[in-house]
Order: structure tokens, then C-alpha cells, then sequence
């Protein structure tokens, strides 16, 4: 029998004061990318935005497995002193508070999944490009991020996803550097498109919102079936004029969704 992931001291910024609400990222994501929609959010809870391991100023650790990101999720939620929060994760953040949601029911309020489904997507060549390209640059080389931005205009024409990849930089000791764990996020790349099997199905009890862009591929309707085994209480919504990053996309729209749906002191 193989050893429970070690979890590690994840990196968070709270905001407000209320019903707890745990808010994941997606991959090359950062807790500060929920930032404008977590400070309405916190006028009537409290908003904890969370870097997953591997990202942001979270810890590095070779492993980058669901059930490793759902330990510190569990370690956390000790570390915090909260019995129960609301989950609410995008894209590898929803599949993380999903696979927590269904192993520790008793621990979530309700779930927020936003733009994924519990399924395994298979090869994701988009982000083994960037990941590819992030590691064939030195950001040290280079004086500012409008130039590491342009190293990546090949990989990445569309500037909004050059402005994402690049917002993954730091500075270091007077030099610029990547955050983020890139040679484990690729070794994992698999893993991370993936979703674990034979999962238990969550209680009828536990209420579920998943938010899918009308633009996206990501949540289709052959989807539909294994999101509803698992979680008997979904409540599907789908945002007109968004892709895949539906809260950039239209924060209005996901806003009044959320708010409509998660608990406010």
C-alpha cells in the first residue's frame, strides 16, 4: 500500500471576514489571478486565495498529483482552523476541489467548479508548448517583463496568454525568475489533464455549481454524465461570450452566479 501524499504549507492571501471560501487556480495559475472578483466576493465572506503546490509562492515538491493537492488542501483547512469551507477552483483548480469534495464531503460547504469536468483529457499540447517554451528561457537574461512577454510571442501569438505566462515571473536577488515548478508541471502534464478513478460519489446532500463558457470545449456534453454520477446535486450554468477563463472573460456574469450561490455572513 503506497504512503499518503506529504502535504506542503500552501501560500495564501485572505481577504474579508465570513462564511470561508478556498479559491483554486488553474495550471500556471496564481491565487492573485482571482484577485478582482475575490474583493466583491469578501465584502460578505471570508475570500482565501489559495497557491496551489508547484505555483506561486507555494512550496516546490516533486510530486504534482490530485490526491497530493488535496492533502494540502486537508492540511490547510487544519492550519486555518475551519471544520468546513466553500470550494471554488478553475480548470486544475476544480479538479483539485473536486477530487477534495468527494474525499472529504464532510469538509466542504459547497463546490464551485469552474470551466472543467472529472474527466481525462488526454494529451494537452497547448500547455506542453508553454510549458516547453518557459523552460527554454533564462528570465534572468533579460531587464523586464515586456521582453520575456516577446520572447514568447511564437509559442503564444495572443498576447492575453503571453501576459498569463509571463505574470509568472518574480523577481530574485535584483533578477527576474520563474515561480512556478516548470520541470515537475510538465513531468506531471499527464496527471494534471487526467482525473483519478473509482472515486466515491459525493452526498446528494452537498451542493454543487459548475460554471462552463459558452465558447469552451471544455465542459461538453458527453461530460455531463460523469459530472452528474459523481455529483448528484450539480447545477450547471453556462456564461454567453466566454471561453475557457470564463471569470476574465465575463466577471459580471460569474460573479452574480457566485453570489447567488455561496454562503454570505
Amino acid at each position: 500500500m503506497s504512503l499518503p501524499p506529504e502535504p506542503v504549507a500552501l501560500s495564501v492571501q485572505a481577504l474579508g471576514e465570513g462564511p470561508p471560501v478556498l479559491v483554486l487556480h488553474g495550471l500556471l495559475g496564481q491565487g492573485r489571478n482571482w484577485a478582482s472578483l475575490a474583493k466583491p466576493l469578501a465584502a460578505r465572506r471570508r475570500v482565501v486565495l489559495v497557491d496551489l503546490r508547484n505555483h506561486g509562492r507555494s512550496p516546490h515538491d516533486p510530486v504534482m498529483t490530485y490526491a497530493a493537492m488535496a492533502a494540502d488542501l486537508l492540511a490547510l483547512l487544519d492550519r486555518l482552523g475551519l471544520e468546513r469551507a466553500s470550494l471554488l477552483g478553475h480548470s486544475m483548480g476544480g479538479k483539485a476541489a473536486m477530487v477534495f469534495a468527494l474525499g472529504h464531503p464532510e469538509r466542504v460547504a459547497r463546490l464551485v467548479v469552474v470551466d472543467v469536468a472529472p474527466v481525462d483529457y488526454g494529451p494537452r499540447p497547448d500547455f506542453e508548448r508553454y510549458l516547453r517554451a518557459m523552460l527554454a528561457i533564462d528570465p534572468a537574461r533579460f531587464a523586464r517583463r515586456a521582453e520575456v512577454e516577446a520572447a514568447l510571442a511564437e509559442v503564444a501569438p495572443d498576447p492575453r496568454i503571453r501576459a498569463f505566462l509571463a505574470s509568472n515571473l518574480d523577481v530574485r536577488d535584483g533578477r527576474l525568475a520563474w515561480l512556478p515548478n516548470l520541470p515537475v508541471l510538465l513531468e506531471a502534464l499527464p496527471a494534471i489533464a487526467g482525473f483519478p478513478a473509482e472515486l466515491p460519489p459525493a452526498p446528494a446532500s452537498l451542493p454543487v455549481l459548475a460554471i462552463r463558457g459558452a465558447r469552451s470545449d471544455y465542459v461538453r456534453a458527453e461530460h455531463e454524465p460523469a459530472f452528474r454520477r459523481l455529483f448528484p446535486a450539480l447545477r450547471l450554468e453556462t456564461v454567453a461570450d466566454a471561453g475557457h477563463w470564463v471569470h476574465a472573460d465575463a466577471p459580471a456574469a460569474v460573479l452574480a452566479l457566485l453570489e447567488g450561490f455561496l454562503p454570505a455572513g
